[in-house]
């Protein structure tokens, strides 16, 4: 698609819309990786995953699509080097049990998954993390595979070398917890290391010291060093110490919902300022589990991370009006090889679009560029009584400051900002 088709943004400051592609038909997209010209996006709704060329991001087009196994997600995936990590797990939102998104979000899910107190099942989807081959970019093959008795894996860290981090819904557990995984023969990767808040191995007679209607489960960590800085959804931010690969220890535990609303989605280390940024997730429409927010932390003493303020909310307009989902998502995670910045910070907000913030003064952040496209063509989204809504999902920015985002039905968007400053 030429830049002289563009759909038109519905709002815009500082930053302009230069690509789009409908990723060969399936606009739905969550997590993307933009690696060696070519652009890897997992599907929501489509199962699988796409790969897009984005050599000319004025004119991305879709060249391949890989198919997820039956009842199987592949909504996260990681590249580095020659190598693609995709997770494999229940497709949650085709189940019936989670129609009602707020199913998903509240509660125990291994309980309402089947996993929690059980061993082992035939299960009918596959579980676990499946490795392919990209030498060739637009043509992955996969090559090796880790198998896990549970419902499987959600989110990975991985950046090369011999060590990728997860969470993974594993049976006995109550929800998603830390693994690590050893990476040295790509074709057969192993669990080497574990990690749970007490009270969430219920096979192992633990009981829940929190209130059972919170998701207490590990949204995803990124790793700096020998410190995993895990978002563990309605518990907060957890730090661990992985210097020992096999055998994580809690540095820190923080949590501040109650009274603020939970969902910690990304713990973004920014080391060389002793500061983190960590975002809450906004899970239900029009604010129904209230405002949810980005947060900076103060981490000079790691022992005891400090909150010093928030990034500012869109207002242009009313959001929390909008149809659909309107806070935080997820942020550009300073991956190496992409834009890396510990004073620039770019995060989706649903409904509101893609925002771009100034953290300079880290006591008082500014937003510097927005952009919110146009409400998609057609609702991908197979759950009844979804909004025809842009859901900005994921973001990834390259080296070049180019930005890449992803949508539940509106399909891949490339940005520019005008004016970083």
């Amino acid at each position: 698609m030429s830049s002289q088709s563009l759909p038109a943004a519905d709002f815009s400051k500082n930053m302009r819309l230069i690509g789009y592609c409908d990723q060969g038909n399936r606009p739905d997209g969550v997590q993307l990786m933009v690696h060696h010209g070519y652009a890897y996006v997992g599907h929501m709704f489509s199962k699988g995953f796409s790969v897009i060329d984005v050599r000319d991001p004025r004119n991305p087009a879709a060249v391949n699509y890989v198919s997820a196994p039956p009842d199987t997600w592949n909504i996260h995936l990681q590249a580095h080097d020659d190598l693609l990590l995709v997770i494999n797990a229940k497709d949650m939102f085709a189940a019936t049990e989670f129609q009602d998104e707020r199913a998903y979000y509240s509660g125990a899910l291994g309980e309402k998954v089947g996993t929690a107190s059980r061993t082992s099942t035939q299960r009918h989807w596959r579980a676990g993390l499946a490795v392919y081959d990209i030498s060739r970019p637009d043509t992955p093959f996969e090559i090796g595979f880790m198998s896990i008795d549970g419902g499987g894996i959600h989110r990975l860290w991985y950046t090369g070398g011999r060590w990728a981090y997860a969470s993974a819904l594993l049976d006995g557990f109550t929800d998603y917890i830390f693994i690590t995984i050893d990476m040295s023969d790509p074709r057969r990767p192993v669990e080497a290391g574990r990690f749970w808040l007490p009270g969430m191995h219920a096979a192992g007679g633990e009981t829940p010291s929190w209130d059972t209607s919170r998701r207490y489960g590990l949204h995803h960590p990124i790793v700096h060093g020998d410190t995993a800085y895990c978002a563990w959804r309605d518990a907060g931010m957890v730090v661990l110490n992985v210097a020992d690969r096999t055998a994580p220890k809690l540095v820190v535990h923080r949590n501040w919902s109650p009274p603020f609303g939970g969902g910690t989605h990304n713990c973004l280390p920014l080391p060389e300022r002793d500061l983190l940024v960590v975002l809450d997730e906004a899970v239900l429409d029009n604010q129904a589990d209230g405002e949810k927010f980005i947060w900076v932390f103060d981490n000079r003493e790691p022992s005891n991370p400090t909150s010093i303020s928030t990034l500012p909310s869109p207002n242009e307009i009313d959001y929390a009006a909008k149809p659909g989902h309107f806070g935080p998502h997820n942020l550009h995670e300073n991956r190496p090889g992409t834009f890396v910045s510990s004073e620039i910070i770019v995060a989706t907000y649903q409904n509101a679009g893609v925002r771009v913030f100034d953290i300079r003064n880290q006591h008082e952040p500014s937003e510097i560029a927005a952009l919110v496209p146009p409400t998609p063509s057609r609702l991908v989204d197979s759950r009844q009584g979804r909004p025809l809504v842009i859901q900005s999902a994921d973001v990834f920015v390259d080296a070049n400051g180019l930005i890449y985002s992803t949508d539940y039905n509106g399909g891949l968007y490339v940005m520019e900002v005008e004016s970083w400053r």
